[in-house]
């Protein structure tokens, strides 16, 4: 493809995610440029178009993927969907940030990845905590050794979510507590234990026989390390976000790690002392387009390419399996 200066995007769908992951943060990020949206109801598609300043609209998905005048897809469509949309866009000649979860299941993951590598076209996972300079201080702080050798993670993310009939309660749309908030309590796991993991056990809390609206679920790591992730849309666990790791020294207990731009709190406790660190209330969202950007512009890497997303299905797959339920999409 020629080189471009600025990347122009179109997202799928008009869902409640796009104007905080990809049209507020385009304002401030020069490279990108949203240009087009594609909803299945065109009044809808026109209004979100209006409101955000979006000067193309498609009657389908179809023909927004197909234009030429849009080099790269914002895929937030329902989690079932990722897979065939994401596909469809990579063999239209456009690059994609793809929602998490990246798929389904890992079977999924691997097919996006395969075509990602025949077209030559880059799909990035949007897990945009992970492009916080917080979350990069997570990862250092761990790696220092600082902490000494890791010996326990426990990650949460929880919050009421009450409307049953929302789409994330769908088994036909890969939906469950564990698929959607409970990505980030395994992707954060997996950052911080800086090795793939073993589930365990995993203990689910049912909203209908193949849909979780909670999940716990124990992990154990190849250096011996161990993890425990707690999700949920609907339990007495209510509202927790954070992530915690203990190692043989001292310990990091980070509070709203996923939004740090709202609040959040750093402690790092070793030998006795402790510390608070602080960071930018600048979104992860726009360190996320800006990865985007860099990747799709110049070459350069992301923290979550489809390797990663690969990695993360499998163990998603795996927690369901423990929980004695089927993987989404199988």
């Amino acid at each position: 493809m020629p080189r471009m200066a600025t990347l122009r995007i179109g997202t799928l769908g008009a869902a409640r995610i796009t104007p905080a992951a990809l049209c507020k943060p385009a304002r401030n990020v020069s490279e990108a440029e949203v240009v087009g949206v594609a909803a299945r109801d065109r009044s809808r598609a026109d209004a979100f178009a209006s409101k955000h300043g979006i000067p193309k609209v498609f009657d389908s998905y179809d023909a927004l993927i197909s234009d030429p005048d849009i080099d790269a897809v914002y895929n937030p469509l329902p989690n079932g969907l990722h897979a065939e949309w994401t596909i469809a866009a990579l063999e239209a000649g456009k690059h994609v940030l793809c929602e998490k979860p990246f798929t389904a299941n890992a079977k999924q993951a691997e097919d996006v990845a395969a075509v990602a590598d025949r077209t030559g076209r880059g799909v990035m996972e949007a897990f945009h905590w992970r492009y916080h300079p917080l979350a990069q201080r997570m990862v250092d702080i761990v790696e220092s050794g600082e902490l000494g050798a890791t010996q326990r993670i426990e990650t949460a993310l929880c919050f009421p979510l009450p409307k049953f009939s929302d789409i994330r309660y769908q088994y036909d749309l890969a939906g469950g507590a564990l698929m959607d908030v409970g990505t980030y309590t395994v992707h954060m796991a997996r950052v911080l234990g800086r090795e793939e993991p073993e589930v365990v056990s995993a203990e689910p809390k049912l909203r209908t026989p193949d849909v979780d609206r909670a999940m716990r679920a124990e992990l154990t790591f190849p250096s011996g390390h161990t993890a425990r992730i707690t999700c949920s849309m609907w339990s007495r666990w209510a509202v927790q976000t954070y992530a915690r790791v203990t190692g043989s020294r001292g310990s990091l207990h980070v509070i709203n790690p996923t939004s740090p731009q709202l609040w959040h709190r750093m402690r790092v406790k070793v030998d006795g002392s402790t510390r608070t660190e602080k960071f930018t209330r600048k979104p992860t969202y726009e360190f996320q387009l800006e990865a985007f950007c860099a990747a799709v512009l110049r070459g350069e890497p992301t923290l979550t390419p489809p390797s990663e997303s690969i990695a993360q299905m499998r163990v998603l797959d795996a927690i369901y399996l423990a929980a004695g339920m089927t993987p989404r999409g199988t």
